[in-house]
């Protein structure tokens, strides 16, 4: 069997768990380890899978049921386009582990151009873009500056005619997230976890345990070797509680899904601040930004009044001539942290969280949750987004995930 890299990838380069080649294909250093996994979003179940064919003996809790919560309402979009090298890294790996575990039996992995680009008044972020593709050529990511005519012909779906700049990356599509997250909550349940959705728990440390409440019940006190919450915008409250806060907030994005005819690309209008993908029969696209922190129990999960009308007419101007038509809108929410990295890694002893993605959680679940799994059983962790480089009660202000800054 091949030997594990730091990052918990096989030394010989590979994407590190095919679903079809099942638990026998790592080596199996988290053998005899018990781990609890709190949340069965994206990467929480991606990283009782991977904690599974280690050799761990994992329990994934869920207060509601699988794919509930905010991976349910992402939009799916998966690329590698990252200007930072450890950000390019960790979408590689993640669009290599879309592609692998990806199949009619499982899930749909759509290969799909990533277009991102200024208009001509925005000189502020069309220099950002040629700056952006620079660096990302310097890491190996395939990027390309194209002009509005390079744009026009290769997208003709797009209106170019006030474009400054545009930029194109190819390691990119889109998916379902919810059914990508039962499929690797099903994957993990092949692979020996345990999966106990609609149970609520509360996290102890000193040692990490948990004690899980079905029907308003106390069930016991359960101690773990290990407890990793990654329970999305819950993870905040469940650390606090704890006695373990960290420096991240919730925040309120909104996204719209419309009939229509478009089959590549997605898009990121920076000037306009909104993106878009083929989604179905039509588009799913988003913005709608409240740079406020949310209570993750109690936000209004419908759009407000005027956005889908507002974001339908903006998309209009970019994609003319397709007549979108409304079909649903919601909110959901992401988490923001301090200096925009996520929080990944050992929060206490024995205790671990995954959250503070600004946006970006779905699109490096396979990756997060590969890492943080080969963390808990004793390999390298991710240093830069290691979650005690804050205190955890750091006053910031939240920014918007998709942006050209940072």
């Amino acid at each position: 069997m091949a030997g594990r890299a730091p990052d918990g990838r096989p030394e010989d380069g590979s994407s590190g768990g095919e679903l079809a080649v099942g638990a026998d294909a790592f080596e199996r250093p988290g053998r005899g380890l018990s781990v609890a996994v709190v949340g069965a979003g994206a990467v929480g179940v991606t990283a009782a899978y991977d904690l599974a064919r280690r050799g761990a003996d994992v329990t994934v809790y869920e207060g509601g049921s699988i794919a509930g919560g905010s991976s349910g309402r992402a939009a799916g979009i998966c690329y590698d386009a990252f200007a930072d090298p450890l950000d390019a890294e960790i979408g590689s790996e993640a669009i290599e582990r879309f592609r692998a575990f990806a199949g009619d039996e499982t899930f749909p992995f759509v290969e799909c151009p990533y277009v991102w680009l200024a208009r001509e008044e925005d000189a502020e972020n069309a220099e950002a873009i040629r700056q952006q593709v620079s660096r990302m050529q310097d890491e190996g990511v395939v990027a390309l500056e194209m002009t509005p005519e390079e744009l026009g012909e290769r997208f003709p779906a797009l209106r170019t005619d006030d474009v400054a700049v545009a930029a194109v990356a190819g390691a990119a599509g889109y998916t379902d997230p919810a059914r990508y997250t039962a499929c690797l909550a099903a994957a993990a349940n092949g692979a020996g976890a345990t999966l106990e959705p609609h149970t609520p728990v509360e996290v102890r440390c000193e040692p990490p345990r948990v004690i899980p409440r079905t029907d308003g019940t106390d069930d016991g006190e359960r101690e773990f070797d290990a407890v990793l919450v990654a329970a999305g915008a819950h993870s905040k409250r469940v650390l606090e509680d704890a006695g373990a806060p960290i420096a991240m907030k919730p925040y309120r994005v909104q996204a719209l899904t419309a009939a229509g005819d478009l089959s590549e690309p997605i898009c990121y209008d920076a000037t306009g601040e909104f993106y878009l993908r083929p989604h179905s029969d039509g588009i799913l696209a988003g913005d709608g930004t409240e740079e406020v922190e949310a209570d993750p129990d109690e936000y209004d999960r419908n759009a407000d009044d005027g956005f889908a009308t507002d974001l339908l007419e903006r998309i209009g101007h970019r994609v003319p001539g397709h007549g979108f038509d409304l079909e649903r809108a919601w909110a959901g929410l992401c988490t923001a942290t301090p200096d925009r990295d996520p929080l990944v890694g050992e929060v206490r002893d024995g205790l671990y969280v995954a959250t503070g993605f600004h946006g970006h959680g779905f699109m490096r679940a396979p990756a997060t949750g590969n890492r943080i799994a080969a963390e808990i059983v004793g390999d390298d962790g991710i240093p830069p987004f290691d979650p005690t480089r804050f205190d955890g009660d750091e006053e910031f202000a939240i920014v918007e995930g998709m942006t050209l800054e940072g």
